[in-house]
């Protein structure tokens, strides 16, 4: 389904902050953001993943429709997401990590793209030590330079698309979701 919305201005002139959606942006001061741009609705439980990977250390974005709807009907595509405090929080930080959601295909693999190629490969190869299937991601690779990910001051950061069977897993299990993040923090 096509986005309804082009960009965060667009969205925020017909929805309501706290009725409709709702933003948390923790600056923590850290040298990575883990963040989910898709949370809520959306994305079911990216949120929550992305704050179990950024514990109480790492700083935190996240953007969650808070009502139920098409798939579209909050999605604002990675590289059109421009919500200002994701692009301040992004902006000043060395890297940066976005937990998405895909559809199911039949396997529980992490899907990894971003053009943080160094990051990306260890966060691959720490989920795999955990247990986790990941590969590189050739459908969503996430490598276009206005992505939210890669609007580090290096230019750089790390997609990770999880199954909808992943996410659900993870959030039904506190310590599979545990193991996981463990993984990804490990890589950073």
């Amino acid at each position: 389904m096509a986005d309804r919305f082009q960009n965060f201005a667009d969205l925020s002139a017909e929805m309501a902050a706290g009725v409709d959606y709702r933003i948390r942006a923790e600056d923590r001061g850290s040298a990575v953001v883990i963040l989910a741009p898709h949370g809520g609705t959306i994305e079911p439980e990216t949120g929550l993943i992305a704050e179990a990977i950024a514990g109480r250390d790492l700083s935190l974005y996240v953007f969650e429709a808070l009502k139920p709807g098409a798939h579209g009907d909050f999605h604002i595509t990675s590289h059109r997401f421009d919500e200002p405090q994701a692009l301040a929080l992004v902006g000043s930080a060395e890297g940066a990590v976005a937990v998405h959601g895909r559809k199911d295909d039949g396997t529980e693999t992490v899907w990894l793209g971003g053009r943080g190629k160094a990051m990306r490969d260890a966060i691959g190869a720490a989920l795999r030590r955990a247990g986790f299937g990941a590969e590189v991601n050739t459908t969503l690779p996430g490598l276009h330079e206005t992505n939210i990910c890669n609007r580090t001051r290096k230019g750089t950061g790390v997609q990770l698309e999880l199954p909808r069977s992943l996410r659900r897993h993870l959030a039904e299990d506190a310590d599979l979701l545990e193991r996981f993040s463990r993984a990804v923090r490990a890589a950073l």
